[in-house]
């Protein structure tokens, strides 16, 4: 997984919020933490996370709440989030998911079983920020170990600029305006202005020029910006 992925964990039990703080971030995530609904909340006003671990049993507003509150926002409404609950019927099981989640994980439960969840759920919902090997013409790229190569060289390139070409190379030839880029590659973009899209392409083509690879990314007029080979 992507160092650059970040996960809210939402939990009253220090116990298990420290449990899971330790192992994603040794698994290269970058972890953030509330103990209920409205800290939960103010994070994700600061900033959007990649991914929410949701405790069902939380003090004020439950995780059930909360949950529903983010699928009705649509600001979070894809948020991606996995239910961490002590209840195992299948009626709280499916209560869960009802309202939005997208997986559900019951205590006792294995942190490397948890860790497992969450690639699973970011690769289904976010395959460019996966650990997974991409290649599109003399591009090669390893978002797990964060390596951008071109005919086997590996490229100089900035962490936005990576993502910006995973997200291309996870969607070859088609073309994306910059508002969509902004919503895919910086996830949240309240405080973004759509220029900073062109100023992060030209990095990227800068990056990619050595190789001859700068030609790859291409200026659709009047529309946005593709990933695709020259004449295609």
């Amino acid at each position: 997984m992507s160092g650059s992925a970040s996960v809210l964990l939402v939990e009253d039990e220090p116990a298990i919020l420290d449990l899971l703080e330790v192992t994603l971030a040794a698994k290269g995530f970058h972890v953030r933490r509330a103990e209920d609904a409205a800290s939960a909340r103010a994070s994700i006003r600061a900033e959007l996370p990649d991914i929410v671990i949701l405790d069902w049993m939380l003090p004020g507003q439950s995780g059930l709440q909360f949950a529903r509150e983010l699928r009705a926002d649509a600001r979070t409404k894809v948020l991606p989030i996995i239910m961490l609950t002590a209840k195992v019927e299948e009626a709280d099981k499916v209560q869960g998911l009802e309202v939005g989640a997208d997986d559900y994980v019951t205590k006792p439960f294995s942190p490397r079983e948890l860790v497992a969840r969450v690639n699973a759920l970011m690769r289904r919902r976010a395959p460019h920020a996966a650990d997974m090997t991409l290649s599109y013409a003399s591009l090669m790229l390893n978002a797990g170990r964060r390596e951008a190569r071109a005919d086997g060289n590996l490229i100089e390139i900035g962490s936005t600029e990576f993502r910006l070409l995973a997200f291309l190379m996870a969607n070859p030839e088609r073309v994306f305006s910059r508002t969509q880029l902004l919503d895919q590659v910086w996830g949240d973009h309240r405080f973004v202005e759509e220029r900073t899209v062109d100023v992060h392409v030209l990095r990227l083509r800068k990056a990619l020029q050595p190789y001859g690879a700068e030609v790859l990314v291409q200026t659709v007029r009047g529309v946005g910006y593709r990933l695709a080979a020259p004449g295609a």
